[in-house]
């Protein structure tokens, strides 16, 4: 294989490029720079682009949006995807265990394999030849909608099957899966949509489901999907004779299967797992309603079959409901950064999943509709992960005043501009609303941002409401006088105030770029910018062509910056900022640094640093912070109550150290 060979060069690099892919998105052991894989994807869509027969639907270049569908066809299930039987208490599941033996007249142990139940959305992806050709939903069970080039676009399911060491592929394999959205990420989906007015999602399920659902599969691509295989319809050429043994092989097709799925002995072993799994729950990135119990022997599920659409092999033991009942005093409405109007539900204080809650998000008018929800109703309110609170349903048989149902205000709550209504969204038009100068100018002294120590909403709100500031670059023309003006400052806590401002001017590329309050762009996105274009005129300049090719900036992205830059009254800010005194530099991750190749996984609390700062620091030194733990993890930074990612370090013997050898380790200061 050479450069002059197209064809060879082209099989050499989508091979590399989906074995990367694997190791990035599967194993979370990277072995290359995300530069030198962008190299690598460069030069292959160049290659494609000149020798365009030699583009084939498995080829990494592939996973990209297409035009948007009309609707979905269908697709049936060679076998179908039926529903589990479910187990509510112990006696249940120890109950379905003695059914299993009655069955099988049997009194010797059955082994299970326990897995999570990921509570996401089931999916069906069929494998020809080792090519991925068709996916679908679940939908009735025997037939589901063809989602074939949404899931194209998850990149942690292989468009290509890895050959395994036996080299034997099967001529038609059906894996069966649940797509997700990890909890850290949906809170930073949802981050994004508040940020741009668009309606929150309610819980990563709806998220998962509406995401892989979508006729524009460009949508689909920006969404940060993931996926968990947990098992198979039709396998043609390869015979299995255990579940686990079917994971396994999985696994080396390069499927990405939970760590966290055990083989059980017997039921007692299943019971100590589910109480195990329920423990950890809270600590895990992605929600879970229960353990799936599934005999291991496949000659014995076969022999077990099925009844009423259910395995007899296969049961869900679910864990408690994490909802409760409280009653809606009333109803406020916010007003957001971009002029969105969110509604939100105040309750009287009650405990969901551990946490006491006062406040949900109702999102809109249409879901106020829809669940008829008034003030004074009694509520079901449900908490998933760490997201706001949502309210499920009015118990309806407690509503003792019929009161009226509720509308959204036609004026800015704030302001008083006449709301805007853009279909599910009511917006208010004015710039200048108080309430989005406040909410732009505390993203920008965020902690993400310019980080202005001291200067919380409390003192934003009366600099903004004294007419000190109208947009976040007045900070950096106020003075101590200015500050004195304000209710609570003396002089010291005025020149406080100023000297944080002052520290603030010296910032890095990324931080000012996440500041500024570009739609869809975080701070792990700020970090791409500042890292590929070096320069705040270089971004402001970019076309949607150079913003795309960068990893994980997709269409949605592109052109949210595209749109904020066209924007004379920010490109007047930025230059308002800047001569406010304000510089930047660019952190980038440094070769041959004393942290060089090595990966970080931060699980727990820490007391001096945050998170990000923490992460920060590895990146700066050449290391690299990530989200799980593997083998090829070198660190686990355990803080204090470290949970899941802890055991997990240890299971694996992957090196623990405190918060304070890392400090050591990074040469800082505790």
């Amino acid at each position: 294989m050479t450069k002059s060979d197209p064809t060879g060069r082209i099989e050499y690099l989508r091979e590399e490029i989906n074995r990367h892919n694997y190791l990035y998105y599967i194993l979370d052991s990277p072995e290359i720079s995300d530069a030198e894989y962008d190299r690598l994807m460069r030069e292959l869509e160049g290659l494609e682009k000149q020798f365009p027969d030699l583009v084939t639907p498995d080829s990494p270049t592939q996973r990209v949006g297409a035009p948007p569908l009309e609707e979905f066809g269908t697709l049936k299930h060679t076998i179908p995807m039926i529903s589990l039987q479910n187990a509510f208490t112990e006696e249940e599941a120890v109950e379905f265990d003695a059914k299993v033996k009655r069955f099988l007249h049997t009194a010797d142990d059955i082994e299970y394999v326990a897995e999570p139940k990921i509570d996401g959305l089931a999916i069906e992806l069929v494998f020809e030849k080792g090519l991925f050709t068709a996916g679908s939903t679940r939908g009735d069970g025997e037939t589901g909608e063809n989602v074939t080039r949404n899931l194209r676009t998850v990149k942690s399911i292989p468009l290509r099957l890895l050959k395994p060491k036996s080299g034997k592929i099967p001529e038609r394999l059906e894996v069966r899966g649940e797509v997700y959205i990890r909890l850290s990420d949906f809170n930073k989906l949802n981050r994004r949509r508040e940020e741009a007015g668009e309606p929150l999602f309610a819980n990563p399920r709806n998220a998962s489901a509406g995401s892989i659902r979508q006729l524009d599969s460009n949508i689909t691509a920006s969404r940060p999907l993931d996926i968990f295989c947990y098992g198979v319809g039709i396998v043609e050429g390869l015979k299995l004779s255990t579940h686990w043994e079917t994971l396994e092989t999985l696994k080396a097709f390069g499927f990405k299967v939970n760590p966290l799925i055990r083989r059980c002995r017997n039921i007692d072993e299943a019971l100590r797992y589910h109480r195990e799994i329920e423990e950890k729950r809270e600590a895990l990135d992605y929600e879970i309603d229960g353990v799936v119990l599934k005999v291991n022997s496949l000659r014995l599920q076969e022999e077990l079959g099925e009844i009423s659409r259910s395995p007899r092999w296969a049961m869900a033991y679910k864990f408690p409901p994490r909802q409760e009942t409280t009653k809606i005093i009333d109803i406020e409405v916010g007003v957001g950064r971009t002029g969105a109007l969110t509604p939100v539900a105040i309750m009287e204080p009650v405990v969901v999943g551990g946490v006491t809650v006062s406040r949900a998000t109702l999102h809109n008018q249409g879901e106020i509709n829809r669940k008829d929800v008034r003030i004074g109703d009694t509520v079901v309110v449900q908490r998933a992960g760490d997201v706001i609170p949502e309210i499920v349903m009015v118990v309806q048989s407690k509503r003792t005043l019929k009161g009226t149902p509720y509308l959204m205000p036609d004026n800015c709550p704030s302001c008083g501009a006449h709301v805007v209504k853009e279909e599910i969204v009511w917006r208010c038009p004015n710039v200048s609303c108080p309430a989005q100068v406040k909410e732009s100018i505390r993203h920008f002294t965020s902690k993400a941002g310019m980080d202005i120590e001291g200067l919380g909403y409390k003192h934003i709100e009366q600099m903004v409401d004294k007419g000190l500031i109208k947009d976040p670059a007045d900070l950096y023309y106020l003075t101590k006088d200015d500050i004195l003006k304000l209710e609570r400052f003396a002089e010291k806590s005025a020149q406080n105030i100023i000297d944080s401002i002052d520290k603030g001017r010296k910032t890095t590329l990324s931080r000012l770029i996440y500041s500024l309050g570009i739609r869809d762009v975080g701070d792990h996105t700020a970090k791409l910018l500042a890292s590929e274009f070096g320069t705040l005129d270089s971004l402001k300049n970019a076309k949607y062509e150079d913003l795309i090719k960068i990893r994980e900036v997709g269409p949605e992205v592109a052109k949210s910056i595209l749109a904020f830059f066209a924007e004379d009254r920010n490109l007047k800010l930025i230059d308002k900022i800047i001569k406010g005194g304000v510089t930047y530099k660019i952190e980038k991750a440094t070769k041959g640094g004393p942290l060089d190749g090595k990966t970080f996984v931060f699980t727990g609390t820490l007391k001096r640093f945050s998170r990000d700062e923490a992460e920060g620091v590895v990146e700066s030194l050449g290391g690299r912070p990530t989200s799980s733990v593997s083998k090829k993890t070198d660190y686990v930074v355990a803080g204090e109550e470290a949970g899941s990612k802890l055991d997990k370090a240890k299971e694996l013997g992957v090196k623990v150290i405190t918060e304070e050898e890392f400090a050591t380790l990074t040469g800082l200061e505790i």
